[in-house]
């Protein structure tokens, strides 16, 4: 489908994923990891994607421009463990075009 794009997840064992994310459903970097089940059902967006338990905190490895972090996930992640310079919710990265050739990978559970 023209619409999709490449991204690359690496799992909570370590284990590198390269798929295809749909740009045309709104989905976010976290429904795509709970629909392709790259983490334990239960283990992420524990809060629906609200940016409120940082379950979906992954750390970004690509040089991909993100869209600016809000005030909601930069109090999230000032609580969060495993916190890193890369961090983002992957319920606050909307699945766009410009999302082609992200890699992230998912933060330890906490």
């Amino acid at each position: 489908m023209e619409q999709d794009v490449k991204v690359t997840i690496i799992d909570r064992e370590g284990v590198s994923h390269t798929i295809e994310a749909p740009t045309d459903m709104a989905m976010n970097l976290m429904e795509i990891v709970r629909l392709y089940e790259l983490a334990p059902e239960g283990t992420i967006g524990i809060c629906g994607g609200m940016a409120m338990c940082a379950s979906c905190q992954c750390y970004v490895l690509s040089d991909t421009e993100l869209p600016e972090m809000q005030e909601d996930e930069d109090a999230m992640l000032a609580e969060a463990f495993y916190v890193k310079n890369n961090s983002r919710l992957g319920c606050q990265i909307q699945m766009t075009p410009e999302m082609e050739g992200l890699k992230v990978e998912l933060a330890p559970e906490s």
